[in-house]
C-alpha cells in the first residue's frame, strides 16, 4: 500500500514577488513582473544591440536576508541563492525545527530541479581564465555553477541526509523535482522532502540562444507587460524569467504526528517522453496527454474531478496549441468545463524553476479558492478554444488542480493536487 503525500510549506522568489503573499497578491491583481532589463537594453555585443530587451527579472532580492553565514553567499550563484530563500520560506511555513537531528535527517531529503544552472559564473570564469590565466580561476567556480548545489546547500543547511539531487530536464525540471520527491515518500524511502525548482539564466548568451531558435517574444520591447500572452492569437514567443519555487512534502502520518498545517495533498504525478523532436512538441501534444493521464491514474480520480489546470502555457505558437490539444484528448468533453490559466503571462517563463513556482500557485488556488488569470488575452485563437480565465482572477472553490510542465527534448511532467478534505 502506497503512503499518502501532503504539502505543508510553500516558498517563492519570482518576478511577481519574493514571498508567497506578495506573489499571490500580484497574480490575483493581474500584475505582470515582466519589464525592460537594463543590462540588455544598453548592451552592445560585437557592435550589435540585442534584439530582445525584456524579461521577468527578480527585483529587490537581498541574499543577506536569507542566507547565513553571509560568507557563503559568494559561493552561490544566483539560482542557488533563490533556492535557499524559497527553501527557508517553505521550511518556516511548515513549522519545522531550525535544523533536523541526524535521526530525522536520515528520513528527509531534497530534490531541486534546475535547467541551465550557473551560466554566469561559468562564462565569467572562462573570461578570467583567458584574461588572467589558470591560477586565477576561483575555487568557488564549480560549487557556484553545478545544478546539484541548489539541493546540496539546502541539505547542508537543514541536515537533510536522504536523497539529494537535481533533475535537469529543461522546463520540466521543477515539476520532476517535486514528483520524484513525492515518489520517495510514497514508496517509503523518506518521510519529508524539500522539493521544487530554481533558475537564474538571464544572461545575453542564453537570451541569444533562445532567440536564434525563434522561441522568444520579439514584438513587445516597447510594451513589456503585454509581451507574454499565452493562448492569444497574437502570441509570438516566451519571455525569459528567473526565480525559485519550493514546497515541503511529508508523509501524511508524519505531518499529523507533529501537528503540521496540511495545505494540500499531492495525489498524482505523470512523467513521459515524446520521443519525437529536440524542441517541438509531439503532434497533438500526444506525450503531454499521456503524462496527464498518468497523473490521473496514479491519483485514481476521474477527468471530471479536475477543476483547474495551471498550464505550461509558454506563449509560443506551437506549445500553446499542442497543450490545448493534449488537454482535450486527455479530458474529453470535460476539457470545455475546465479552467485553464497560464501564470507565465505574468511571471514569464522561469525555465527550470517554472514547475516549482507553478506548483506553489496551484496549491494556493486550492487553499484560497481563487484561480489566477491569463492576462494579455485579447484575441482568441480558434485553435486554442478552452476557458483560459482571461484577464481577471476567478473566485471559485476547487477540489483538484493540475500543474503541467513540458520541456525541450520532449520531456513532460504533471502534478495533481487535491484540497485536504479527505484528511481533516
Amino acid at each position: 500500500m502506497f503512503r499518502r503525500v501532503v504539502v505543508t510549506g510553500l516558498g517563492i522568489i519570482s518576478p511577481v514577488g519574493n514571498s508567497v503573499d506578495e506573489a499571490w497578491s500580484s497574480l490575483l491583481e493581474g500584475q505582470s513582473g515582466i519589464d525592460t532589463v537594463a543590462e540588455w537594453q544598453d548592451a552592445q555585443i560585437a557592435g550589435e544591440r540585442l534584439h530582445v530587451t525584456i524579461g521577468g527579472a527578480v527585483k529587490g532580492f537581498v541574499p543577506e536576508a536569507w542566507i547565513e553565514p553571509k560568507k557563503d553567499i559568494r559561493r552561490m550563484d544566483r539560482f542557488i541563492q533563490f533556492a535557499m530563500a524559497a527553501g527557508k520560506q517553505a521550511w518556516q511555513m511548515a513549522g519545522l525545527p531550525d535544523r533536523l537531528d541526524d535521526q530525522a535527517g536520515d528520513r528527509a531529503g531534497t530534490i531541486i530541479g534546475v535547467g541551465l544552472g550557473g551560466l554566469r559564473p561559468m562564462l565569467d570564469s572562462y573570461d578570467t581564465l583567458c584574461e588572467r590565466g589558470p591560477k586565477r580561476v576561483s575555487a568557488f567556480f564549480i560549487p557556484s555553477t553545478i545544478a546539484n548545489l541548489a539541493p546540496g546547500n539546502l541539505a547542508i543547511r537543514y541536515n537533510l541526509r536522504n536523497a539529494n539531487f537535481a533533475p535537469v530536464s529543461a522546463c520540466a525540471s521543477g515539476t520532476h523535482g517535486i514528483g520524484e520527491a513525492a515518489m520517495h515518500i510514497r514508496d517509503g524511502r523518506a518521510d519529508l522532502m524539500l522539493a521544487g525548482g530554481a533558475e537564474s539564466a538571464m544572461h545575453p548568451l542564453a537570451l541569444c540562444g533562445f532567440l536564434s531558435m525563434h522561441a522568444l517574444c520579439t514584438s513587445k520591447n516597447h510594451d513589456p507587460k503585454a509581451s507574454s500572452r499565452p493562448f492569444d492569437r497574437e502570441r509570438d514567443g516566451f519571455v525569459m524569467g528567473e526565480g525559485a519555487g519550493l514546497i515541503v512534502l511529508e508523509e501524511l502520518e508524519h505531518a499529523k504526528r507533529r501537528g503540521a498545517n496540511i495545505l494540500a495533498e499531492l495525489i498524482g504525478y505523470g512523467s513521459t517522453s515524446d520521443a519525437y523532436h529536440i524542441t517541438a512538441p509531439s503532434e497533438g501534444g500526444e506525450g503531454a496527454h499521456r503524462a496527464m493521464r498518468q497523473a490521473l491514474q496514479m491519483a485514481q480520480v476521474n477527468p471530471e474531478d479536475v477543476d483547474y489546470i495551471n498550464a505550461h502555457g509558454t506563449s509560443t505558437p506551437y506549445n500553446d496549441k499542442a497543450e490545448t490539444d493534449a488537454i482535450k484528448s486527455a479530458f474529453g468533453d470535460h476539457a470545455k468545463k475546465l479552467m485553464v490559466s497560464s501564470t507565465k503571462s505574468m511571471t514569464g517563463h522561469l525555465l527550470g524553476a517554472a514547475g516549482g513556482v507553478e506548483a506553489v500557485f496551484s496549491v494556493l488556488s486550492l487553499m484560497k479558492a481563487v484561480v489566477p488569470p491569463t492576462i494579455n488575452y485579447t484575441t482568441p485563437d480558434p485553435e486554442c478554444d478552452l476557458d483560459y480565465v482571461p484577464n481577471v482572477a476567478r473566485e471559485q472553490r476547487i477540489q483538484v488542480a493540475m500543474s503541467n510542465s513540458f520541456g525541450f527534448g520532449g520531456t513532460n511532467a504533471v502534478l495533481l493536487f487535491r484540497r485536504p478534505i479527505h484528511i481533516l
